[in-house]
């Protein structure tokens, strides 16, 4: 549902719903911090909305006891907000840098609390939280009760029949299904975000976050949550026939033939395995969810799957190959057979069914990171093949630095991780010469955070992505591990105070004051995921799809109109921040609006990346 805009469109019988532009409301002053803390060593900021008539405003830093430890006045406003907050002032706490609770007061206005500790102290317990929204996440009968109340799904997925991939008007399926023959066991991985569907391109984007995180802040339960993922993506895999899988389930039905798909029920996932259902039924591709193939047999595979793939699965070959030779081994043949299908040339690009779900343009950035990550694994198990794949990394990384499809760390786009492994190849001493230098891979991650730097300029809150454009969390949590991975690789301090700022915006430091990492400050109550909505608390007080990443604030007509959710939802919302809007950006607490409120697994594992750096100082 997250992507979808006209996700119930089969559902015309129900008026959509419309959420009014709220009226200017009287200015109240608001202080917006980081509400899980900072570091104790880094550059930190609060900021103070108000108005013109705040400026020079006298600001006192109290602790625990009420002591005051810091006092000072507020900067230079770095610009307006919205018609009610037309002036947003930073709050310099950089001296404060002994451990402990905090709190800031500008005249009447007081700060929520935050902490002062080391980096590893405040970020290593977010890392795992995100590990337990996938461990929410999963599907099949290895669940984990604890977490949700969670219950076996989906188990017919066990002998899943693989169809031709239908034709679609938009959304909807305008054609027969049409089964191949082939049936394959796909069970098991994770729902791809509040809905039930299963992508192997998020997946393997997800596995490779998850895989790059455990160098840094290895844990039992990020390995087996990795594990869990990439035992999934190994069964998306027919090696014999050279076929990859990308999906499981459809998301809307066809009107025409009257069957339903994912997107049109709200239930409990474990509701699926308990319906009685025949072909021809209305229901019958919710319990037997179709699988669809990325490629034919015989046919090259999309370059963005198969490099994403080719990277997973190397690099866990990379982190077993010092402990158990046997199964790198494995991993490296399964990621050197995906990235030997890769169709090189390019043409259409597949990623999941509808394209508009995810609608990806770019591959050389994936080709890059599935060759550096080869090159990485087979000199690490001693494979004559190595020089050949990081010949292809260099390649694909100078074709991508001349390319214009730029972006930044997020599904569509996974430069840095590969730029950054490719430094590393190039610092060996057997390293070949390569296509590209460390320079120019270093320089293309200064750019990409040259450009956002200049982007959170013209940002009150010093955001580096703008928001209205959709997808904030991800993209500013990737702006933030690429600006952590560019300070380790040179030394260089230039991006430190900005990758704190993008945090500081993720974890509260926003015009709402909301954390769009679940459970981590005051962050959403009315998530849009199906387990949360019917297992979880809808009051706040019990902590639900905690450690998933929710999009956040995003463009203002996204909610023109939203579309209803089909019946057997329950019903959330707080109103309560419609007063810090502005005209161009918007953020609703509200169970039907996935655009702000629904965590999914490739937001998630880019911030379990992003926060394992961090914690890792």
């Amino acid at each position: 549902m997250r992507v979808a805009t006209v996700a119930i469109a089969a559902m015309a019988a129900v008026a959509s719903v419309s959420f009014a532009v709220p009226a200017a409301a009287a200015t109240v002053a608001q202080i917006r911090v980081d509400e899980v803390g900072y570091a104790t060593g880094e550059a930190k900021a609060a900021y103070l909305m108000g108005t013109t008539s705040n400026a020079g405003a006298a600001f006192t830093v109290t602790d625990s006891s009420g002591k005051s430890v810091l006092t000072g006045k507020v900067g230079a406003s770095t610009g307006k907000w919205s018609s009610a907050y037309p002036a947003v002032y930073p709050i310099d706490l950089s001296a404060l840098r002994t451990v402990g609770t905090y709190q800031i007061k500008v005249g009447g206005t007081v700060s929520p609390s935050f902490r002062v500790d080391s980096a590893n102290a405040l970020f290593a317990p977010l890392a795992d939280d995100t590990v337990q929204f996938f461990q929410m996440q999963r599907d099949g009968s290895d669940v984990i009760p604890g977490i949700m109340n969670r219950k076996p799904s989906h188990l017919t997925d066990q002998a899943a029949a693989v169809y031709d991939v239908p034709k679609f008007d938009g959304e909807t399926i305008t054609s027969k299904m049409t089964r191949t023959g082939v049936t394959v066991d796909a069970s098991g991985g994770w729902f791809d975000a509040g809905d039930f569907l299963k992508f192997t391109a998020t997946a393997s984007y997800s596995v490779v976050n998850l895989l790059l995180s455990q160098r840094v802040h290895p844990s039992a339960a990020l390995n087996a949550e990795a594990r869990y993922g990439l035992d999934y993506l190994g069964k998306m895999w027919d090696a014999k026939n050279g076929v990859l899988y990308a999906q499981v389930g459809i998301g809307i039905g066809s009107t025409k033939d009257n069957f339903v798909g994912d997107h049109e029920v709200w239930r409990l996932p474990e509701a699926d395995d308990a319906l009685n259902v025949k072909p021809g039924d209305k229901d019958y591709y919710i319990k037997y969810r179709p699988v669809f193939a990325a490629n034919k047999p015989g046919d090259k595979i999309s370059p963005n799957l198969a490099g994403r793939m080719a990277a997973a699965f190397a690099l866990a070959a990379q982190n077993l190959a010092a402990t158990d030779q046997a199964k790198a081994m494995q991993y490296l043949a399964t990621a050197s057979s995906i990235y030997a299908l890769a169709n090189t040339a390019g043409g259409s690009i597949v990623s999941v069914f509808p394209h508009e779900y995810y609608p990806e343009s770019s591959y050389l950035d994936d080709l890059e990171l599935g060759a550096a990550e080869l090159a990485l694994a087979g000199q690490a198990l001693g494979d004559s093949r190595a020089t050949g794949w990081a010949t292809d990394a260099g390649k694909y990384a100078k074709a991508y630095i001349a390319s214009s499809n730029h972006d930044s760390l997020n599904l569509y786009d996974t430069s840095a991780l590969g730029h950054a492994d490719l430094v590393k190849l190039l610092r060996r001493p057997d390293a070949p010469k390569l296509a590209v230098t460390e320079a120019q891979l270093t320089g293309d991650l200064a750019r990409q955070l040259s450009t956002a730097t200049a982007q959170s300029a013209k940002s009150p809150f010093h955001t580096g992505w703008p928001l209205q454009d959709g997808d904030g969390a991800t993209h500013t949590f990737g702006l933030m591990t690429t600006a952590l991975l560019y300070g380790q690789l040179t030394g260089k301090h230039d991006y430190d105070a900005f990758a704190t700022q993008q945090r500081d915006y993720i974890l509260g430091s926003n015009a709402w004051g909301i954390s769009m990492l679940i459970g981590a400050g005051n962050s959403p109550k009315c998530v849009h995921n199906q387990v949360a909505n019917l297992s979880g608390s809808l009051t706040g007080g019990a902590k639900v799809a905690v450690g998933g990443v929710a999009s956040g604030p995003t463009d203002a007509h996204q909610f023109d109109t939203i579309d209803p959710l089909p019946d057997g939802y329950r019903e959330c919302s707080d109103p309560s921040y419609k007063t810090y809007d502005s005209s161009t950006v918007r953020y609703l607490d509200n169970i039907l609006t996935w655009a702000t409120n629904e965590p999914a697994d490739d937001y998630t594992s880019t911030g379990t990346l992003a926060l394992s750096l961090a914690a890792a100082g």
